[in-house]
């Protein structure tokens, strides 16, 4: 993971997830008219002019995820792939609302031919768009090495178990954010995800009993979903393509509740610096 992914409220599987069904409804079957680059590194692998008249033109077909990523994909057979980092937004602006929504950190536009527009902020800079040729995309998130889609079919308790059997000394706490052992799961979700289970988030893997794993993958897929249900969790700069705060926050457990009171036992909220991160826990009721 890269030095800056997930010290703070970044976009998470969640996140993204709102914003790729919330743009499906928005975009898919819109022709892009203008393409308008304010900050050109935001654009990788390709330089802006070409970016431009590449994809000037072209018409949405389809939005989906990759683990943390965003991706939009064209007629042309590129897909636009977008990471958030720490600070990035993507918001859809219905015609009448544009000059209301542009403001000096909307670093890319994209403006349909129905005057509507998809806008890229980012305050703090680190977020990109790459475009890659969609038929190549498969070989190019296997070369980012992430690792399976937690919410998938094919996600099982049993893959799950298999996937622990390898990393026995590892903590699962920070094994929960490595993006090569599960795709999605970051700072907030693996915080919660061991609050629900009761497990503390130092514990080895080679500790957990069967009754433990199965605790964390059913509290994994269940506040995931929730998640999801509330359009994520804004607790820094996160919006959804609507420009709108998700509802998550009050459903936290216990990110960002250290020196409060455990909503569970009533013991007091701590916190720690695990792999670099903040991590709060219970360790009244967290085993």
């Amino acid at each position: 993971m890269a030095p800056e992914d997930d010290i703070r409220g970044m976009p998470e599987l969640p996140e993204v997830e709102t914003i790729k069904r919330q743009l499906n409804n928005f975009i898919v079957g819109k022709k892009i008219k203008k393409i308008e680059i304010r900050l050109p590194k935001i654009v990788q692998l390709m330089a802006p002019i070409k970016f431009k008249s590449l994809f000037q033109g072209t018409t949405i077909k389809k939005v989906s995820r990759r683990g943390k990523v965003l991706i939009i994909s064209l007629n042309n057979n590129y897909s636009l792939v977008i990471h958030f980092k720490l600070t990035g937004q993507i918001i859809f602006i219905p015609p009448r609302d544009i000059n209301q929504k542009i403001d000096k950190h909307t670093h890319l536009i994209y403006y349909f031919d129905d005057n509507s527009c998809l806008i890229h902020n980012d305050i703090r800079q680190f977020g990109y768009v790459r475009p890659i040729k969609t038929n190549e995309l498969d070989e190019y998130f296997a070369g980012q090495n992430f690792g399976p889609e937690p919410l998938e079919k094919d996600f099982t308790l049993k893959k799950f178990i298999e996937l622990l059997k390898h990393k026995p000394n590892q903590k699962i706490k920070p094994l929960l954010i490595d993006q090569t052992f599960i795709s999605g799961i970051g700072n907030i979700y693996s915080q919660e995800i061991c609050f629900c289970a009761k497990i503390l988030p130092t514990r080895l893997i080679k500790t957990l009993a069967d009754r433990d794993i199965k605790n964390i993958y059913k509290c994994l897929k269940q506040i995931l979903k929730n998640s999801i249900k509330y359009r994520g969790t804004s607790s820094d700069t996160y919006l959804d393509a609507q420009g709108k705060e998700g509802d998550y926050v009050p459903r936290l457990r216990v990110y960002g509740r250290e020196g409060k009171k455990c909503f569970r036992c009533g013991g007091m909220v701590k916190k720690i610096t695990l792999a670099e991160r903040g991590t709060s826990y219970c360790p009244s009721c967290q085993r």
